[in-house]
């Protein structure tokens, strides 16, 4: 098979790889889309700790070609399209126990991230994967699978909002109006909030205005802060999801809460420099600080739900498709700054 490897900091190769053998209890999933995140720029760009080579791509979708003995036909057959809920949890930790299994122990040890004597990754961007039955969801087969590819970060999403349990009403500051801060705007409407986007970019505000963003600003205008309180009587963001990467902005993103409000610090950040907090005003006002990561089994569902039955239309964040001999363009391409989702086929 063919499959787009990771060889250094901006080393790219196609190579051929021989085609996974399946357990009894695995299928053998063909990709067809593989959507490109921050994370894989982040690989391919050197700034992560992981194990080269590596073959990248988390975000796919496809369809299965073979099944093994053990596999419940009436759950999944040859043909079925499908994506795969893709953190490498043991199943077995406390926090897997709980049903926080994006928080597993086992995760960042695992051969995905560290793969000394082989390969790492999460192999999105290779032509076939084997995956256990256990892992699979299922989509329409009329879903384009440059959409159902959204999966994974939808449920980054899903996981985030409805942490912040948000009522009717309540105002929600989105920082960021990328793909996953227009997600946030999306959900958070589905939740009856009136959503404010704090985003530099003209084009990305005009679209959040598209998606239901009720308040776009430029932060760079002026006194972002003190145009937030403006906008909420002198209170602040009830809740405030911070969804850029500098330690800059995840301090600001503070000062836009209002007292019992929540920050929640969904990027991580990029340098990871200490951030100063006025700890006493964190007493004092009860605000709530938080971090979510990655998706747990329950919220990868429900985006597959949200996606497959048309709830929310992921259309609009969808910019450019490449094949995957052109690896090298897509990513140089999803490295620009006012790009959106670029998304790599194996067709």
């Amino acid at each position: 098979m063919k499959a787009i490897v990771e060889t250094g900091v901006k080393q790219l190769e196609i190579q051929d790889l021989p085609t996974p053998e399946i357990k009894a209890d695995e299928v053998l999933m063909k990709v067809r889309a593989n959507g490109l995140c921050t994370n894989d720029i982040r690989d391919y760009l050197g700034d992560t700790a992981y194990s080269f080579p590596r073959v990248g791509g988390h975000e796919f979708s496809g369809e299965i070609v073979a099944v093994g003995e053990d596999v419940n036909p009436a759950h999944f057959q040859v043909g079925d399209h499908v994506v795969k809920y893709i953190i490498p949890s043991c199943g077995e930790c406390h926090y897997c126990k709980i049903g926080r299994e994006n928080l597993c122990e086992e995760i960042y040890t695992s051969p995905t991230f560290q793969n000394p004597e082989g390969i790492s990754g999460f192999w999105g961007l290779a032509q076939y994967i084997a995956v256990k039955s256990k892992d699979l969801y299922k989509f329409p087969k009329e879903t384009p699978f440059t959409h159902s590819a959204f999966t994974e970060p939808l449920a980054c999403v899903v996981n985030s909002v409805e942490r912040a349990e948000i009522l009717y009403g309540q105002d929600v500051l989105v920082i960021g109006g990328g793909v996953m801060g227009l997600m946030h705007i999306m959900l958070a409407k589905l939740r009856g909030a009136r959503v404010i986007l704090s985003e530099p970019n003209e084009a990305r505000r005009k679209l959040a205005e598209q998606l239901g963003a009720d308040v776009v600003f430029d932060p760079m205008a002026g006194d972002a802060v003190a145009f937030v309180k403006e906008q909420t009587e002198g209170r602040g963001a009830d809740v405030v999801f911070n969804t850029t990467a500098l330690p800059a902005i995840a301090k600001q993103s503070i000062d836009f809460t209002a007292k019992g409000g929540q920050t929640f610090i969904f990027s991580s950040l990029h340098p990871n420099d200490p951030v100063p907090t006025n700890l006493g005003a964190i007493h004092s006002l009860e605000k709530v600080i938080t971090g979510t990561v990655s998706p747990t089994i329950r919220t990868f569902y429900r985006s597959v739900q949200l996606i497959a039955k048309g709830i929310v239309d992921i259309t609009p964040l969808l910019d450019k498709v490449y094949d995957y001999e052109d690896a090298v363009e897509a990513f140089e391409y999803a490295m620009r700054p006012d790009t959106l989702k670029t998304i790599i086929t194996f067709d």
